[in-house]
């Protein structure tokens, strides 16, 4: 029970939240509209870039407390106890605390935004925070920007939602939370931008730039502030291009592009493989956390994020990846060193999978970033080994290897070279990082058409894509266009019912129906014309002679595509509804269309 104490702060707290929410309802009534969103984007930016200060500082102090257990007492097994207690710390917080549901990748955003006109639920505020910080500080092998993203989105959905914005705004403040957490995550405003728009929107004008820059900019800013630039992935080390090397750019570009393939499809299988798994979720996870738990006593460099991994490679000393392992005398071997890295490049995707296919919390933001950074120390210190170029700069290709993974998963170039443009302090590395992202981003794109986050849900027609018009059909919500309320007609009927019926209605088209509200065909006021002018046919045909066949049966989870092509390949104007073997109603092609252009309007962002 909370004692007095408690309960005294938490009122207070109650009363000071509320105090500022009924300033800011003035405030929005005293500003222009879009004033007021610029005014929500910084504080959206604001809330972001706090959640990744305590996020960030979290799993850094967790990797810097094993570390100093690991090196101080010499105690080797304390980096694979730690993911184990932190997947069934996270299990338990989902099940006892968020209803055991959890929402895992920014697809989810994308799903929002497609198919909930962007609203994201309150508790993705703080649930992403805990789960995240238990599966990740704990030493679970995925990244934080993921959970970072969503509680950014979060922030900026319910902010839309709590002051009455409009469907436009309140997506237009949902990425502005995800720009402000990406660039604070990395210092990197303008990849924070840039993956707002480039993963987030896909219609958006300029004049919505505004907002998003500006939480972007407020984001890295408080983080610059308050949060230890230590924790901050960066690098000082960055040597100038030099154009003879570009031949062996272009190689890494194809080999992050063909990773990035690899790496995709090896982590779904995993989650597939888990999601499948018909033991109690504390098995699960105790079992899956086992595993990764052997993957990180081999192969340390797994556990966590891995940044500071990372910033070893890019070191002139990557031998110490190995210190307080049990491989530390091999540490000075370089071709031991050089299989190592290989080894980890390939088995990152299967530790991520486990992580989060057993119960975890994390993303694939920082495993890409992870990956390709091992990648580029891979092919460089390869290249330089076998003396088929005795001076590659290692750092460089550590570098570039990033961009070259990230813009390989997640389809977007810009973000992957404007990122890491920024956290190298300057832009000497573009025309490699250029050379780099593009071809990687070709060759993925060629094997996969979407993106690693979002191709089960493309798979489901439930994303958007850079097709507007499929962006618009996958948003309408076909089932409320449905027409339940439908006079339907019997075989033992007559078909002077159906006339009185026609008389009654606005129904072109009547579903005949046996006695089990199966679907037998439609009586079609087109075809019937003849017969309903003549009062002796009327009498004297029977349903069954006027019966006929619908052309094309619409069933209920078609996707808006399909119902397209049906309506089109019929040629007709209402077709019948069919779900799980019966009768469910009948949808127009004018209502669909209708609903086409209603969110036309709603759901360009200017």
């Amino acid at each position: 029970m909370p004692n007095r104490t408690q309960i005294s702060v938490l009122l207070f707290f109650k009363k000071v939240t509320r105090r500022f929410e009924s300033i800011l309802f003035l405030i929005k009534h005293l500003l222009s509209e879009r004033n007021f969103i610029y005014l929500g984007a910084v504080l959206v930016g604001i809330s972001s870039s706090f959640a990744v200060i305590i996020l960030k500082s979290f799993a850094h102090n967790v990797f810097v407390f094993a570390t100093y257990i690991n090196g101080f007492l010499k105690f080797p097994f304390f980096n694979i106890i730690l993911p184990i207690i932190g997947i069934l710390l996270t299990v338990l917080v989902v099940n006892k605390l968020l209803n055991g549901q959890i929402e895992k990748g920014s697809s989810k955003i994308l799903y929002a935004v497609a198919k909930k006109g962007g609203i994201i639920p309150k508790k993705q505020m703080y649930a992403q925070i805990i789960t995240s910080s238990l599966t990740i500080g704990l030493g679970g092998s995925a990244g934080l920007e993921s959970p970072i993203v969503i509680t950014g989105a979060a922030f900026g959905s319910n902010f839309g939602q709590k002051y009455k914005l409009s469907q436009k705004d309140r997506i237009l403040l949902l990425a502005c939370g995800v720009a402000a957490g990406i660039g604070a995550a990395f210092n990197a405003p303008i990849a924070g931008v840039l993956f707002a728009v480039e993963v987030i929107l896909t219609d958006v004008s300029i004049s919505a730039f505004i907002p998003i820059i500006i939480a972007g900019a407020t984001g890295t800013l408080v983080s610059k502030i308050l949060l230890d630039q230590d924790v901050i992935l960066s690098f000082k080390s960055v040597q100038a291009f030099n154009y003879h090397n570009t031949f062996y750019y272009v190689l890494l570009g194809i080999l992050a592009g063909l990773v990035s393939v690899y790496h995709a499809r090896n982590f779904r299988k995993v989650e597939l493989y888990f999601s499948k798994m018909k033991t109690g979720v504390y098995k699960k996870a105790l079992f899956g956390a086992s595993l990764l738990a052997v993957l990180i006593f081999i192969f340390p460099s797994l556990y966590g994020e891995g940044y500071e991994s990372i910033k070893m490679l890019s070191t002139l000393h990557p031998e110490e990846l190995l210190n307080n392992t049990f491989l530390e005398n091999y540490k000075n071997n370089d071709w031991f060193l050089l299989v190592f890295i290989g080894a980890v490049v390939l088995l990152k995707s299967f530790a991520t999978g486990l992580t989060l296919g057993s119960g975890g919390n994390g993303g694939n933001f920082a495993p890409s970033l992870f990956v390709g950074s091992y990648l580029g120390f891979f092919v460089a210190k390869t290249i330089n080994m076998i003396g088929i170029s005795g001076n590659l700069p290692i750092t460089n290709f550590t570098i570039v290897g990033m961009a070259g993974i990230l813009s390989g998963l997640f389809h977007a170039p810009l973000t992957a070279i404007f990122l890491i443009g920024e956290i190298t302090g300057g832009y000497d590395l573009m025309v490699p990082l250029m050379i780099v992202t593009s071809i990687s981003y070709a060759v993925s794109k060629r094997f996969e058409k979407h993106s690693m986050d979002v191709k089960a849900l493309a798979d489901k027609g439930d994303v958007f894509t850079s097709d507007k018009d499929k962006n618009i059909l996958q948003s309408i919500d076909f089932l409320n266009l449905v027409q339940t309320d439908v006079k339907t007609i019997g075989l033992e009927n007559s078909l002077e019912i159906c006339i009185e019926n026609l008389s009654n209605s606005s129904q072109h088209i009547f579903p005949v129906l046996d006695e089990k509200n199966r679907l037998l065909g439609i009586i079609d006021f087109e075809l019937i014309r003849p017969i309903i002018f003549n009062a002796y046919r009327v009498k004297f045909t029977t349903v069954s002679e006027v019966l006929v066949q619908s052309r094309e049966l619409i069933y209920h989870d078609d996707g808006m595509e399909v119902i397209i092509e049906k309506f089109d390949s019929a040629e007709a104007e209402t077709l019948p509804v069919v779900k799980n073997g019966k009768f469910f109603g009948i949808v127009s092609k004018i209502s669909i269309l209708e609903a086409y252009r209603n969110k036309l309007k709603d759901m360009v962002i200017d």
